[in-house]
């Protein structure tokens, strides 16, 4: 990296902080802290969704997919995404503003408490917070790495860089700002995206590269399905991914919640869908395109940063590298803002009473707090990674393994069809999902690898949230619950409501 890419990186930190600073004038209270006042327009909402959905993992996991098994990377990533969104417009996306309409709930959380119980409320709240703490430490590291490899910036300096800024504009201007920074960073990595797409058709043949690009692939490239990314295989990401990005990823159903109404939820939803649908041909294609310009790798994850180091002048590396922390400090902090809203109205008044009568301008402070603790403490994970060792990989499988456990009682709970699955089903679901999950991984490790193809891809990746459906609802139909509270809170969830409750303190 030169002097020039440098100056793009060193101005996109600052503008990010700017855009954090001009935030902090919208934020008044807790609401708008960590729902943006329900005020979040529905195009802003969805390029906060699509940015929030992903991380710089794309350019590093994915890119060593797309190079050793080609366009089907698209097929179960892209195309299972815009599907699951699709749906989720129509059954879960209106129903989070609709909860807010009626609960003046800031947490996607907060709800479960009327829905089931208090136990079944905590027992999410806990193990999703906890375990995400080092989901997001993995991803400064990850990210301290990119920097890394481009620039020889030392691990430490990398996290305690791209963190920082992400703690200064998730703290001083919440929901707002990241979802305005998603903004900037949409347009950031979309110009680095397509200055890479048209360096690598500058390189081979031109536009007519898009299409015969495929033939000088290796055998399988250019196919929907290759390898074990089998049919079966994309079946089972298309159920994770619409539990995930409908709302089971938290950050994901804040954007939601923030929306004004149903119907602008849907549109967000809808957009969004389109952005995966479309811009993944654009980003994934240097991807797809490196066996030929970049032949026998030993190490595939590294083959979008070599192009673009191999292809860009100085400036617009440091642009993409740019477009690559965007992805990154738009998770992070979307992640930072969900949780914190979950510890602030969910955690903390059940373990201290007292917290429900906090002032609307404590409970912002509170949030701030929260946040700016949360970040910090991720940061301080990634800086200690190796001292972790097997223990942080071990913890991040376990949060990867409760995203969809966590996710079937947060989303069907809202749905009719599921009203008799009360407290019981919840809490059994969880933690049917989670010993699924020990056993397959870490006792009959030999059974499942002696299994093969759409089986073992089953086992692995769908066995604990499918088990944790089947509990779900069998439990519904053997010991059926009803409350009367929590079956009008779900034939609400139905139409907007013209006039907000103001909730809580803020």
């Amino acid at each position: 990296m030169g002097f020039l890419d440098w100056l793009v990186i060193c101005g996109y930190f600052v503008l990010m902080i700017v855009i954090g600073v001009w935030a902090k004038s919208r934020v008044h209270n807790a609401r708008d802290f960590f729902t943006a006042g329900g005020k979040l327009p529905w195009w802003l909402s969805g390029i906060s969704h699509h940015m929030s959905g992903y991380s710089s993992a794309v350019f590093v996991g994915y890119a060593a997919i797309a190079y050793t098994a080609g366009f089907t990377l698209y097929i179960w990533w892209a195309i299972g995404i815009t599907f699951a969104m699709v749906v989720g417009a129509f059954v879960f996306a209106p129903r989070w503003p609709r909860l807010r309409q009626r609960l003046g709930i800031i947490s996607p959380l907060e709800y479960l408490a009327t829905r089931y119980n208090v136990p079944a409320q905590q027992v999410l709240a806990w193990s999703g917070t906890a375990l995400k703490v080092f989901d997001v430490g993995a991803k400064w590291a990850a990210t301290a790495l990119l920097l890394q490899i481009f620039a020889g910036v030392p691990i430490a300096w990398g996290v305690l860089l791209t963190g920082g800024v992400t703690l200064i504009y998730s703290t001083i201007g919440g929901l707002w700002a990241d979802a305005l920074t998603d903004l900037g960073q949409f347009i950031i990595q979309l110009i680095a995206g397509i200055t890479l797409f048209v360096a690598v058709l500058s390189r081979l043949d031109g536009l007519p590269t898009v299409w015969t690009l495929w033939d000088k692939l290796p055998e399988g490239h250019g196919q929907p399905f290759n390898g074990q990314y089998t049919m079966g295989f994309v079946l089972v990401y298309l159920l994770i991914n619409t539990l995930s990005y409908n709302g089971g990823t938290w950050n994901l159903a804040q954007r939601f919640i923030a929306a004004p109404t149903g119907d602008s939820a849907r549109r967000a939803a809808l957009f969004s869908a389109s952005l995966y649908l479309f811009w993944p041909l654009i980003l994934f294609f240097p991807m797809w395109a490196a066996p030929v310009l970049l032949p026998g790798l030993t190490a595939p994850e590294q083959s979008y940063a070599l192009l673009t180091q191999e292809l860009l002048p100085s400036g617009l590396i440091g642009l993409v590298l740019a477009g690559m922390f965007a992805h990154t400090m738009a998770m992070t902090s979307s992640d930072a803002n969900a949780i914190s809203s979950v510890v602030i109205r969910d955690i903390i008044p059940a373990v201290w009473k007292r917290a429900r009568q906090i002032t609307p301008a404590s409970e912002l402070l509170a949030g701030r707090v929260s946040t700016f603790l949360f970040i910090a403490l991720s940061m301080g994970i990634a800086l200690t990674a190796e001292s972790f060792g097997g223990v942080l990989g071990l913890l991040i499988l376990w949060f990867g393994a409760l995203v969809g456990p966590i996710a079937i009682p947060m989303l069907l709970g809202m749905l009719p069809l599921f009203r008799r699955c009360g407290p019981s089903a919840a809490i059994s679901s969880w933690a049917t999902g989670l010993v699924v999950f020990v056993l397959i991984k870490y006792v009959f490790t030999a059974q499942v690898t002696a299994l093969s193809g759409d089986w073992k891809i089953t086992v692995e990746v769908a066995g604990p949230v499918l088990c944790s459906l089947l509990v779900f609802v069998v439990m519904g139909l053997v010991a059926p619950w009803r409350r009367a509270e929590s079956d009008a809170l779900i034939d609400s969830l139905s139409s907007d409501v013209v006039a907000e409750p103001a909730g809580r303190a803020g």
